[in-house]
């Protein structure tokens, strides 16, 4: 492809993605296929000749297309929404043709510089305290990772790393193995489960915090999971403060685990992965109280920003705690500027109260969790096997697609405001479609 049929064929793209994007709502949001559908659609083995540009074309939509969840959909409303623009696809494409990696500042100055400058701009809108901004002279500063839960693991490693060092510098002579064998790590039990990953990852135990009546981590309840610890002889390191749980959006109570981690001079990692793009609004900046507790902070831009995917955004107070923990200078990555310190080497709430007051107005539904952002967890009063069958009904008629959650013992719907083109008409046509499904299950169940 030379210039000339890549300057066609790109404008062919875009009309393609604009038909798309615009006649989203007319797709099946979710697909009806069969595991493995694609293989016998599809030859053995990568073709000798290439095929035409239309061919290609035509087989992503009889071939791909069908096999798709459509994610930015008015009818998607299951896990949480992923962001995307016209803005955004036109920087990817940029950005495809550039094809910089921004592994040191030598690597490609701008790409390192611009993210340093735009990681400042996003914290002063969710007003970070100043000591995780560059700009201001902190120690501290932003970085793009491409997942929370890869910056959890981040966070992880430099507070285990910090805590070694401590420990050893305290104890000289005692093995990094022995220290690894006490470190505890802590989160809420209502956390995502990549925290226990990244514990696992990390080689270090996880403990989970019991959470109270509305799903958070409270302080009194990691104190005494940290006084247990301790008094077993074992060495609390890092905890996790979760800001919009996966499972209902609930808020752990950051101003109240902060002073203990803080005390108990413990790595303290905000995931706040779903509703931190809510705390640029200043209605809802009152949830982050507590970020100066904090020693990395993290929140996702391709949920809410219309940044597509992936951009994860996260803050440390003190960089050097991070870039330090997995600095490796070989020859071919080494600059003469490295060391100057003035460079870092980077290696839809409405709807959704609208649609608990149209749960709440049917006496067969209950809400599960406080409604705080842009998720409604609710069910059918009964048993769980009772909002299974909904679900699997919901789910089969391919017209809304939902996922579950739970919440202690209740097995609960999860109702998420994702597209950004949904409106009112679409969750109430949404909320009529389970309605009238939770009809024909209990009428048949009563048969």
């Amino acid at each position: 492809m030379d210039a000339n049929e890549f300057r066609r064929r790109g404008r062919e793209m875009v009309d393609y993605i604009a038909d798309y994007m615009e006649g989203i709502e007319g797709r099946q949001v979710y697909p009806d296929v069969e595991p493995g559908y694609l293989r016998p659609l599809l030859p053995s083995c990568a073709p000798w000749e290439p095929d035409t540009y239309e061919d290609i074309m035509s087989d992503v939509e009889k071939i791909i297309m069908p096999g798709v969840t459509h994610w930015h959909s008015p009818r998607f409303f299951a896990y949480f929404p992923t962001a995307s623009s016209y803005p955004a696809m036109l920087a990817d494409m940029l950005c495809g043709a550039i094809g910089c990696i921004g592994f040191s500042w030598a690597a490609s100055p701008a790409c390192t510089e611009l993210e340093t400058v735009m990681l400042d701009w996003l914290g002063r809108m969710l007003q970070l305290p100043p000591a995780f901004l560059t700009g201001t002279g902190g120690a501290g500063g932003g970085v793009i990772q491409g997942s929370a839960s890869e910056a959890t693991l981040m966070a992880l490693l430099a507070a285990r790393s910090k805590a070694i060092r401590r420990l050893q510098a305290a104890r000289p002579g005692l093995t990094e193995a022995a220290i690894m064998e006490k470190l505890v790590a802590y989160s809420s039990d209502q956390a995502h489960c990549s925290v226990e990953r990244a514990g696992l990852i990390g080689g270090v135990n996880i403990r989970a915090v019991p959470s109270d009546d509305a799903f958070a981590m409270r302080g009194s309840a990691l104190q005494e999971a940290l006084e247990r610890d301790k008094a077993a002889g074992l060495v609390p390191f890092f905890v996790v403060v979760t800001l919009g749980t996966t499972s209902c959006c609930s808020f752990d109570r950051l101003s109240e685990v902060g002073p203990v981690c803080n005390r108990e001079d413990v790595w303290l990692h905000i995931d706040a992965a779903y509703a931190g793009s809510a705390f640029i609004c200043p209605e809802f900046r009152h949830l982050l109280n507590g970020v100066e507790f904090a020693d990395s902070f993290n929140f996702n831009p391709h949920k809410w920003l219309l940044v597509n995917f992936d951009c994860s955004a996260m803050w440390v107070k003190r960089r050097t705690d991070l870039t330090g923990a997995f600095r490796l200078d070989p020859v071919y990555l080494q600059h003469s500027h490295q060391d100057s310190g003035l460079i870092t080497d980077y290696r839809h709430v409405q709807l959704a109260h609208e649609f608990e007051s149209l749960v709440s107005q049917d006496p067969r539904f209950e809400i599960c969790a406080e409604v705080t952002l842009g998720l409604v967890c609710f069910r059918l009063k009964g048993p769980n096997k009772l909002n299974e069958d909904l679900l699997d009904r919901i789910n089969s008629a391919r017209k809304i697609h939902l996922v579950p959650s739970h919440l202690r013992d209740k097995f609960v719907l999860r109702f998420a405001i994702c597209s950004r083109t949904v409106e009112s008409a679409h969750v109430r046509l949404a909320w009529a479609h389970i309605q009238a499904l939770a009809t024909g299950l209990l009428g048949a169940r009563r048969e």
